[in-house]
């Protein structure tokens, strides 16, 4: 297949190109009008397939359901936002159901499924910081303990890539160790970790933060907490996300200054009532949860954010034109920085020879014309 445009996203620019794929690989990237193409879009942005490592569901479907079919369908039609790879993430919950919930997602892996790619399970929780829990359920969670989590690592086919836990509660970093040595990474939030001891946490081998701003100890000139350390250590890697409300768009300008084009990457932390109408009737870790008009999850009767319904792709959108954010951060943020912080930068967040063939393609307004997930168009 050829696909091309004036304007393809590659070496932090755009430029006009055609992409050769074959057998879900981008064989080779030409000058455009090369060859016959195949689809011709014009001047339309072709950039590289989203990557989204923090969402906990969709459709109607939450990671922790541990419906093979959910899961499915959340796979096969996510790439309407541009998303060609996941992290579907668990929120704090008993034992038994987090053990469902990745076992769930081990067989879909080892069944088979079509659409975005599941690039292993983001672990949220259950070992976090009772006052910075937000959402999470107070009553599952629990002290970080290395042995429960080589058991739900077992559970999981080894597909845990990811985990937020709190490093203030994770005695000796031994968790934090254990992850780091075993290909998994660690990531600091919902927590009240003091700016000290998050430095102690990358010291023993944490690489990432978890929705800065959101769920951890504020910024203060004189106690920088968790939200300093972010600022200050430039190369590790911190999500936050983009949907102007759970972070202002000045807020969002900022701390893309503070971290460069590297090592911010953009989430949508969503919930399985994405992509569904507004109300009442969800639930986030066992608790009521209702969609407001402004798109934010509240628990139900409290002022209490609970996840976003946040598209990707409208992410990009407010980070370029609200948040005012350079582009080539923007689009690093939701492409090549969550690939190199998972170590997958050998074949995901470029539109590179011998890359996946994973391919957004966009309107003006952001909105998606066609995503390819490694070469199969989806829309």
């Amino acid at each position: 297949m050829v696909i091309q445009s004036k304007r393809v996203w590659t070496a932090g620019q755009f430029i006009s190109a055609q992409i050769v794929t074959e057998d879900g690989i981008i064989k080779d990237v030409l000058p455009w009008g090369t060859l016959p193409a195949d689809e011709d879009y014009g001047n339309r942005r072709i950039l590289p397939g989203f990557i989204d490592v923090h969402t906990h569901g969709a459709y109607g479907f939450d990671t922790n359901d541990a419906e093979p079919e959910g899961l499915r369908n959340w796979m096969r039609r996510i790439p309407e936002e541009g998303v060609t790879s996941i992290l579907p993430t668990t929120v704090t919950q008993m034992p038994e159901v987090l053990t469902a919930a990745l076992k769930n997602v081990a067989a879909v892996v080892r069944e088979g499924y079509e659409g975005a790619e599941i690039l292993g399970v983001h672990f949220e929780g259950p070992y976090l910081d009772m006052d910075y829990k937000g959402a999470q359920p107070p009553e599952a969670i629990a002290k970080p303990d290395v042995e429960q989590f080589k058991r739900y690592q077992e559970a999981a086919d080894g597909l845990i890539r990811y985990i937020t836990l709190a490093p203030e509660h994770d005695e000796g970093f031994a968790l934090t160790k254990y992850c780091s040595r075993t290909g998994v990474v660690v990531s600091m939030g919902h927590s009240s970790a003091s700016y000290e001891q998050a430095l102690l946490g990358i010291a023993n081998g944490a690489t990432s933060m978890t929705h800065v701003y959101n769920g951890m100890t504020a910024y203060h000139h004189r106690k920088p907490g968790l939200v300093g350390a972010a600022f200050r250590v430039r190369d590790i890697y911190g999500e936050v996300i983009c949907d102007g409300c759970h972070s202002d768009p000045a807020a969002l300008n900022n701390y893309f200054q503070a971290k460069g084009r590297d090592y911010a990457i953009m989430i949508t932390d969503s919930l399985c009532a994405k992509h569904c109408p507004p109300g009442g009737g969800y639930q986030l870790g066992g608790h009521d949860v209702e969609i407001g008009e402004d798109g934010l999850a509240r628990l139900v009767g409290t002022d209490t954010i609970a996840g976003s319904t946040l598209h990707m792709n409208r992410g990009l959108r407010i980070l370029a034109e609200e948040a005012m954010v350079p582009f080539d951060a923007a689009v690093n943020a939701c492409t090549l920085n969550p690939a190199r912080c998972l170590g997958v930068d050998g074949r995901k967040g470029k539109l590179v020879a011998g890359y996946d063939a994973d391919i957004v393609v966009l309107e003006d307004d952001y909105e998606v014309l066609q995503t390819y997930c490694r070469g199969k168009a989806m829309l």
